[in-house]
């Protein structure tokens, strides 16, 4: 009887939860700790995106104008914060290939833990190194004058926008990395990113671009969260007459839900199915 009872507890939906969730912080702590050991992966990730900051806002500044005025490194500096969020879903795919390759994601679906650990763990450690990713740009932003005249909270809320962006595409990440055969293909996948982060309003405001490109940026996840971002920070937002553009902070918080409710159930299934 008694045996039954431990069998019949073990198999509680609250346990499964909890070790759901201990599973998946302990894969969590295994990729920080890696990330603590290889600091130039970070150096390397921020790197692009602060040579973006000086060749944007110093070499062609002068010559970029902003829809409605305002300076331009102002309007800037949150593009940067979008597009550092946008482009990691790239280190993400990139990490998860490199797991695969080397039998590191064999040997979790060989171990006792919950089917989604290796998943959740990923998304965890990511949104964490996305975390010190921004504070580092924005400290970078600080030393070159840009300011958010938004106030505390809607500092707080701008900040909290470009994570969700960066959770929602951590799973985008995780779910391409599994499809990805090995590390030369998945050096390809920047092709990928780039144009997703570019063609948007990090740098110039659709409104700007032709007709069709301009539809394109406007309605891009990234715009949204950008555009949001800016708005919330106080800088300028050069807002175009689209509706997208009239609701970004709406769009900034249904774009990636989407995302996430897509891709979460993609990323763990695929993972399931691995060498099936």
């Amino acid at each position: 009887m008694s045996s039954a009872l431990l069998d019949d507890d073990l198999d509680a939906p609250e346990r499964r939860l909890y070790w759901a969730l201990a599973d998946g912080w302990t894969v969590a702590r295994r990729t920080l700790t890696h990330l603590v050991r290889q600091p130039g992966n970070i150096a390397w990730q921020l790197g692009f995106p602060i040579v973006s900051v000086l060749l944007f806002g110093y070499v062609f500044g002068s010559a970029m104008s902003v829809p409605g005025g305002g300076d331009y490194r102002e309007y800037l500096m949150p593009g940067m914060f979008g597009m550092t969020m946008a482009m990691g879903f790239m280190n993400t795919a990139y990490a998860v290939v490199i797991d695969t390759t080397k039998g590191v994601t064999d040997r979790f679906r060989s171990m006792p833990m919950a089917p989604s650990a290796p998943v959740t763990g990923r998304g965890l450690a990511d949104i964490v190194s996305a975390a010190l990713d921004l504070v580092v740009l924005a400290i970078t932003a600080l030393v070159i004058g840009w300011r958010s005249d938004g106030g505390f909270w809607a500092t707080l809320a701008a900040f909290g926008l470009l994570l969700w962006l960066r959770f929602a595409l951590i799973w985008i990440g995780i779910w391409i990395g599994l499809l990805t055969p090995n590390e030369e293909a998945a050096g390809s996948l920047f092709a990928v990113a780039f144009p997703f982060a570019m063609i948007s309003s990090v740098f110039v405001a659709p409104s700007q671009m032709p007709d069709w490109l301009g539809a394109v940026a406007a309605w891009n996840p990234v715009s949204s969260t950008v555009t949001a971002a800016r708005e919330l920070f106080g800088n300028p937002a050069a807002l175009g007459d689209s509706w997208i553009e009239q609701h970004a902070l709406l769009g900034a918080i249904v774009w990636p839900l989407v995302i996430t409710l897509v891709f979460v159930p993609m990323a763990v299934r695929r993972f399931q199915r691995l060498s099936r």
